[in-house]
């Protein structure tokens, strides 16, 4: 009974809300969705670090990633770009269909040359975003910005 009420639940604030973010967090909820896929990053032989991307719902959210070079922002910015669409593609998604991006700047100084490159990827409908500059230590690996992102498939 109570699984059901759940249920009806979902649909009613899904259908209500009639936005489609609404709707996805409902299916990704659902116990009876297929189990994650992902994309494991190995660095041992042994045991996974972490995953390039992980499906679930739906959804594909992709890993963290960083241009690990000496360049500035904008050659950064790029190389970040293109490794998050690689990525999207190899999951079966698209930069047209990101929802979310979070951007990772070393320095907020970077912002305005970060935007330069990042204007017009996602196609004509950009996807929400988060900028924030990293405190003490900066990015790992020494890239000057780190990107991830949500999107469908």
């Amino acid at each position: 009974m109570q699984t059901q009420r759940r249920s009806v639940l979902k649909k009613m604030l899904a259908s209500v809300a009639g936005l489609a973010g609404f709707g996805l967090a409902a299916k990704a909820m659902d116990p009876s969705a297929p189990e994650k896929e992902a994309n494991n990053i190995v660095y041992d032989q042994e045991v996974p670090l972490f995953s390039g991307h992980t499906k679930f719902g739906g959804l594909v959210y992709i890993a963290g990633k960083g241009a690990h070079y000496a360049g500035d922002i904008k050659a950064h910015t790029d190389t970040v770009l293109k490794e998050l669409e690689k990525e999207l593609v190899l999951a079966g998604s698209s930069m047209e269909k990101v929802l979310k991006v979070t951007v990772f700047l070393n320095d907020i100084a970077d912002y305005k040359g970060m935007n330069e490159v990042y204007k017009g990827r996602f196609g004509k409908n950009p996807p929400v975003r988060t900028t924030v500059a990293v405190a003490k230590g900066g990015v790992p690996g020494d890239s000057l910005v780190e990107m991830d992102c949500i999107a469908m498939l």
